[in-house]
């Protein structure tokens, strides 16, 4: 039987913070999120809006989150995280929604911890996973081939 993963509480940890939001995503204000005096290594992955996706030019993005769920399962990860990177001090875990234009930033992650290593698998570990489990899905414009308008729903789970 599969437990739902609102059933329970996740334990959170007070250094890590996670938002679903319309506004612009700030690197600096991940990274002062992720900051503590007993890291020797805060690593930062941001996702942006690309200008295309298979052979298609991209005119922007529109993402839509179940946002209640889609919060659990950034404390899910950050959870996990801890379990496999014990030294971890923070996860920190940003998603737009809405709409989105090229060059524009979707999500950030920070992870900060006292060595790199770690801090780079554990950052790696927390987007792949967000993307196939956190309820989050965008849909595409583009041009066809036939340079008609188009869009489709990817679901990034």
């Amino acid at each position: 039987m599969i437990s739902s993963p609102l059933a329970k509480p996740i334990p959170t940890h007070p250094g890590d913070h996670f938002i679903l939001t319309i506004a612009p995503l700030s690197i600096e204000e991940v990274y002062k999120k992720a900051d503590d005096a007993a890291n020797g290594a805060i690593v930062l992955m941001s996702g942006m809006v690309r200008n295309n996706t298979d052979g298609f030019s991209v005119l922007h993005l529109e993402y839509q989150a179940y946002e209640p769920m889609a919060i659990v399962v950034f404390k899910q990860i950050a959870h996990e995280i801890r379990e496999t990177w014990k030294e971890v001090t923070h996860v920190v875990i940003h998603h737009r929604i809405g709409r989105l234009e090229i060059g524009e930033m979707s999500v950030l992650v920070a992870v900060g911890c006292p060595h790199r290593t770690e801090a780079f698998e554990a950052c790696k570990y927390a987007i792949d996973t967000l993307k196939h489990r956190a309820p989050i899905w965008k849909k595409e414009f583009y041009y066809s081939q036939e340079g008609e308008i188009r869009s489709s729903w990817v679901n990034c789970c």
